[in-house]
């Protein structure tokens, strides 16, 4: 069924973005998108604000350093002075 959406051109560009690097069409860029953005919605699983940011973050491991919200400006300071 076709459609028709006006976008942003922030939005645009990276709709245009994210299709060149899955190359594929946008079209099917924007339906992957809806479904699984209103898929949970409809289902009536939203997630809470701790799963979407488990799910945003799954794949950066992070540093491993469990001081770096206590330290955060001193460890800062010490990385420019090495650089």
């Amino acid at each position: 069924m076709p459609i028709s959406v006006r976008l942003d051109s922030e939005t645009e560009k990276l709709l245009k973005k994210a299709s060149k690097i899955l190359g594929t069409s946008k079209s099917e860029v924007i339906k992957k998108s809806i479904r699984q953005y209103c898929k949970p919605i409809v289902e009536g699983k939203r997630e809470d604000l701790s799963d979407l940011i488990k799910n945003l973050i799954k794949h950066h491991p992070g540093s491993g350093r469990g001081d770096l919200a206590l330290r955060h400006e001193e460890i800062l300071r010490e990385e420019m002075r090495r650089k």
